[in-house]
């Protein structure tokens, strides 16, 4: 049995794992959910979307489907074992088809296809969280790595959806969890001890080059370092900074000489000047990333209290949630080919409303 963090993908056809779904279904202290008819049901319906089933004739469908098919060996068991759980589920080719079928035709076949052979990677699991969830949601990656050295803190859970019961978790075991509920099939490698400079390479390059990083880390340094490494690989960048519905893109794959954050560095010098002194300027180096003069009213006010009434920049679970929509939407445009340029754009919900009411 793999570790606590892995879900066990078992194929009853294959005799060791037959055996081993039979030992956990007479665990007592094992809970079994088997829907595999109302699985199968759907299947059925994607198959045959022409035809208008009543719930007699679909019934029938389905207990046809299962006189030709042996129900129990049929499809996949899954164990998730931090809950102690075995799921059944349709075969993966099949399970995939239903779970995107509702995707269709705003994202097409051919692009479904191309996504889930595209790698992501994600620093920082706070807004990070949100971003992963949708991405897996939309099925837009093949391997997703996500790297955080924190842990759930009481704290993050004004913008990291969790329960109380997870704290003390690693961000990265929470979100390798919860894509596994969504779709055990999708790969996500983690990096539990965040960004380092001995593993930033395979971070980036190992078992294939990612293809897209979304950067959503606190630590200026690894938002400068991983830049600079991107740029030299040509990986694009998305960044969302939860204030005013920013993102912030950079096109290295396309600009192989563009200057990191949009320019915005070299008001402080040279990208090797601003790392050489980024301790000694954290706040200087903070203010002119985010472009102090495009925070909101509330995020500027927010920078003055840092170190005296709270602790770091605050962010609302809305804007995360929103910032994740966005990090995704933009992601799949670039993963597929979509035109997408170089810059920030801001999403500015009270603006948009104001203007609105003034109108």
């Amino acid at each position: 049995m793999k570790s606590q963090k892995e879900a066990v993908i078992l194929r009853p056809k294959e005799s060791s794992d037959l055996h081993l779904i039979r030992q956990l279904q007479e665990n007592q202290q094992t809970q079994i959910l088997d829907e595999i008819k109302s699985q199968v049901a759907e299947l059925i319906k994607l198959q045959n979307p022409s035809i208008s089933w009543t719930s007699e004739s679909l019934f029938e469908a389905v207990e046809d489907f299962f006189r030709k098919h042996d129900q129990f060996t049929y499809g996949v068991w899954v164990f998730y074992p931090w809950k102690n759980t075995l799921v059944h589920l349709l075969p993966e080719e099949e399970f995939v088809a239903v779970r995107t079928v509702r995707n269709k035709f705003k994202i097409t076949q051919e692009e479904q296809d191309l996504l889930s052979n595209k790698k992501i990677g994600i620093i920082g699991l706070s807004v990070g969280q949100s971003v992963a969830i949708s991405l897996a949601m939309e099925r837009s990656f093949g391997e997703l790595r996500i790297a955080d050295f924190d842990t759930l803190e009481l704290g993050n859970m004004n913008r990291l959806r969790s329960s109380v019961v997870n704290l003390g978790i690693p961000k990265t075991t929470l979100v390798k969890r919860e894509i596994a509920e969504i779709d055990p099939f999708m790969k996500v490698i983690i990096y539990d001890e965040g960004i380092t400079p001995e593993n930033m390479h395979d971070f980036f390059t190992k078992s294939g080059q990612l293809d897209l990083l979304i950067e959503e880390c606190d630590s200026l340094e690894v938002k400068v370092q991983a830049r600079i490494k991107a740029r030299s690989l040509g990986i694009p960048v998305l960044m969302d900074t939860s204030d005013r519905g920013m993102v912030d893109i950079e096109r290295f794959d396309l600009e192989k000489d563009r200057p990191l954050f949009h320019g915005l560095l070299s008001k402080l010098g040279t990208e090797e000047e601003v790392l050489e002194l980024l301790n000694q300027r954290k706040s200087e180096v903070l203010l002119t990333l985010v472009d102090y003069e495009k925070v909101s009213t509330r995020g500027k006010s927010s920078f003055f209290e840092i170190g005296k009434t709270i602790t770091s920049w605050p962010q609302l679970g809305s804007s995360v949630i929103m910032g994740g929509a966005m990090c995704a939407h933009f992601a799949r445009k670039i993963l597929i080919g979509d035109i997408v340029t170089s810059g920030r754009s801001y999403i500015d919900l009270d603006e948009f409303f104001n203007k609105r009411n003034e109108s």
